[in-house]
């Protein structure tokens, strides 16, 4: 399924899992350092009101980094939902919990360049998830997940 097809209106039943994926404290961190850098910058070559114009410029820059880059992985009793998309529990044939090693490997030299990715470079662990629709050519869906085993204990029980 592609990225849009998961609706805002639509109703996937009742939370099984959940999970929120948000960029840990050192990435806003080292991202608060460039951007003080930056001002600092500004500050010594023109003065103190683009100090303060460019500091707002650069906190909701983070912001919208931190509200751009956080996944939400959903499951109910029929439905994944990832980020934005949306797939049926029927269509998922097998799946695999990846540990570091594994993972790195998913995503570097066993990539499939044809595959659904959602992943985030602060998660080393994840899941992939074997796919199976006639209509779609995406072969697997590879996840970030903290929780990956979880899931995969639930997607084991989901109806399908």
């Amino acid at each position: 399924m592609n990225k849009s097809a998961r609706h805002r209106d639509k109703n996937y039943g009742v939370a099984l899992f959940h999970e929120k994926l948000r960029a840990p404290i050192w990435v806003i961190a080292f991202l608060l350092f460039l951007m003080s850098s930056l001002s600092i910058a500004i500050w010594a070559a023109v003065g103190f009101w683009p100090l303060v114009a460019a500091s707002a410029v650069e906190l909701m820059i983070i912001a919208l980094y931190i509200r751009a880059t956080t996944l939400e992985i959903t499951m109910t009793k029929g439905w994944l939902l990832v980020g934005a998309a949306a797939i049926e529990r029927a269509y998922i044939h097998q799946f695999e919990v990846l540990d570091s090693a594994t993972m790195r490997r998913a995503r570097g030299v066993d990539f499939n360049p044809a595959a659904f990715l959602e992943i985030r470079y602060w998660v080393s662990t994840g899941i992939k998830l074997a796919i199976r629709d006639p209509k779609d050519p995406t072969p697997y869906w590879l996840i970030s997940s903290h929780r990956a085993s979880e899931l995969a204990k639930l997607l084991n029980l989901a109806d399908h």
